[in-house]
């Protein structure tokens, strides 16, 4: 027969397994939708000049990103290992602009810390292979690139577009409401440049609106905290290209 004693201390023993393997997780874990965050590295190297590196030539990716919720397990460290398959891919859409020496691992690294593991409440993300294969799924199958492309929207030096008519082409193609950000600059008089994307999904992978009249723009640029980035301003923007990042 087990003894009390016995029971009382396993009890004991459990409450602390339990306990250890909550340490680091954020009580904040409730949120709503995913953000796919893309950026346009012209515009993204124009605002730090001189640290990009032969950046591509196509939308990157920034983040897939829950919207309310960050850093939900800190005792979950990013191993590249878990995605070693997911590398050549990586690299190619999802780098690290502003530090290419480092081979983008620092920047996975905290893409994983701050808003991987909170997205990983989710069966489908909860992993670091999930979480990333799937970002790289969702990136391929919207396919931003080719779809501004087919839409007569490309990147040019002396041609403004309006923000409204950029959002109007994205609706009619992916029937919700994108977020359209800029980097403001100033020369003379205030200019925006055309730099990040954001497409949303629900909990279970299907698109919704991404923004309401008023919505700020989406946390989560942490790494790359000098970016000005905000929700566009209904007007002229300017959509670089890359070879003129110096405007």
């Amino acid at each position: 027969m087990t003894s009390p004693a016995f029971l009382g201390a396993l009890c004991l023993a459990l409450s602390c397994l339990g306990s250890a393997r909550g340490l680091g997780r954020s009580d904040d874990l409730e949120w709503g939708k995913l953000i796919m965050v893309h950026h346009w590295p012209a515009t993204v190297c124009q605002e730090v000049r001189g640290h990009c590196k032969d950046p591509p030539s196509y939308w990157t990716i920034h983040g897939l990103w829950p919207d309310k919720s960050e850093a939900c397990n800190r005792s979950w460290p990013f191993n590249p290992q878990e995605i070693k398959d997911l590398l050549p891919d990586m690299k190619r859409y999802w780098p690290d602009l502003l530090h290419p020496s480092n081979c983008s691992l620092q920047f996975w690294s905290h893409e994983w810390k701050k808003h991987g593991t909170c997205a990983a409440q989710l069966d489908a993300l909860n992993s670091q292979w999930k979480y990333f294969s799937k970002s790289l799924d969702l990136y391929k199958e919207l396919a931003l690139s080719s779809v501004l492309q087919k839409l007569g929207i490309e990147p040019s030096i002396d041609r403004y577009y309006q923000v409204s008519d950029i959002r109007d082409a994205l609706v009619s193609v992916y029937k919700v409401v994108p977020k359209v950000q800029c980097f403001l600059l100033e020369k003379g008089q205030e200019l925006q440049l055309l730099g990040q994307m954001e497409l949303c999904f629900s909990k279970d992978l299907q698109l919704l609106n991404c923004t309401h009249a008023g919505e700020p723009a989406a946390r989560g640029q942490g790494a790359w905290p000098r970016l000005g980035l905000h929700v566009c301003e209904d007007g002229p923007v300017l959509y670089p290209p890359l070879n003129q990042t110096k405007l």
